[in-house]
């Protein structure tokens, strides 16, 4: 792993995200691009949902879903803040704090540097390394550094961080951040540390757009000391989180939902098994691994072309060179089910072989 100064940074497209893949053609590709999981918002959330549109008339009261996100998580009401969707929380973060040395770990979600630096912070770059499969060693980041941005699993390569080598991060001082939008589709959430209180300076990020399939509907929360959330909360609008987000947030924070969280966890974690057991037949592909996320990153030659031959075959995927340490060899694919990756292999065939319609 190595670090790059913000003046040495390559200049990078850091607000690229999957969607761009398929926006207005949803209905006519396949998307493997977009990491929300498919077949969602359950019918019984689409209806909590509708339900609260009775009240729409009433300014928002966001007490009741705090109240249930600190209770999911075991935690003091004053150290939750809910936000609208998890990349709020980034524009609050860069907004609110005073930053002498930011680092960001990459390769990871772009919208933490990006926010960083719309607020005016340089951001060094901590990269890395593929050879390394992509795994974070903490002594990499400046022992100087007063704000740390990671990310657990980490989008997009997958990898699953242990909590113990995040928890060495933290010290009095620095802003640690552990953006965890991905932990609720990690089977037991192991290796997270949305429930700590003992770490200095620990910031975690959840959103709940990924496993309920609520990117419309942008709800998300953070977890953190109690004069860092009322930081954050200050920098806020008036009434940043929709009624129908606070329902969402309320009823995804029950033990029901939670139950249903894990089994689908599971289901993904047996699909990702069951497509990289598919990608492993073909010799020019490389999957980062191990994964632990709804998501796998792979290398392959010609990526770029390839990408091209799949979205005209009909499969949207996620291009993986405008992320900080990859380059134009590495897509990402979200895990579907087992019948979509059967029929995805077999285009990956076409689209290999240099045939397109």
């Amino acid at each position: 792993m190595h670090r790059i100064s913000p003046e040495t940074a390559p200049d990078l497209d850091l607000r690229h995200h999957g969607d761009a893949e398929v926006r207005g053609l949803g209905a006519q590709l396949t998307d493997l691009a977009v990491n929300v999981r498919a077949g969602t918002p359950p019918q019984w959330l689409r209806e909590r949902i509708a339900d609260s549109l009775g009240t729409l008339a009433a300014y928002p009261d966001g007490r009741a879903a705090r109240r249930a996100v600190a209770v999911r998580h075991g935690l003091p009401e004053e150290r939750v803040l809910l936000t609208a969707g998890a990349a709020e929380a980034f524009v609050l973060l860069a907004r609110a704090l005073r930053v002498r040395r930011a680092v960001v770990v990459h390769p990871q979600f772009t919208e933490p540097e990006s926010a960083l630096r719309d607020a005016g912070h340089a951001v060094e770059r901590v990269v890395l390394d593929a050879a390394g499969g992509f795994r974070l060693d903490p002594r990499a980041v400046p022992a100087d550094a007063d704000l740390v941005i990671v990310g657990n699993p980490t989008n997009p390569t997958s990898v699953l961080h242990p909590a113990r080598d995040l928890a060495r991060l933290a010290r009095p001082g620095r802003t640690l951040v552990v953006d965890e939008a991905f932990m609720d589709a990690v089977p037991g959430e192991r290796e997270s540390l949305a429930s700590r209180t003992d770490l200095p300076g620990l910031v975690v990020l959840r959103s709940l757009t990924k496993t309920w399939g609520l990117a419309g509907l942008r709800i998300g929360y953070v977890l953190a000391a109690p004069d860092t959330v009322a930081a954050l909360e200050r920098a806020q609008p008036l009434w940043p989180v929709s009624t129908p987000a606070l329902a969402a947030a309320e009823a995804c924070s029950r033990a029901l939902a939670l139950a249903e969280a894990e089994r689908a966890a599971q289901e993904t974690a047996a699909d990702r098994t069951h497509l990289l057991a598919r990608l492993a037949e073909f010799a020019e592909v490389a999957a980062v691994g191990p994964a632990a996320a709804p998501f796998v990153l792979i290398r392959l030659p010609n990526a770029a072309a390839v990408r091209l031959r799949l979205r005209a075959l009909g499969f949207a995927v996620r291009r993986g060179d405008t992320f900080p340490g990859l380059g134009p060899d590495y897509v990402r694919l979200a895990v579907r089910d087992r019948e979509t990756t059967d029929r995805f292999v077999e285009v990956l065939k076409q689209a290999l072989s240099g045939s397109a319609p």
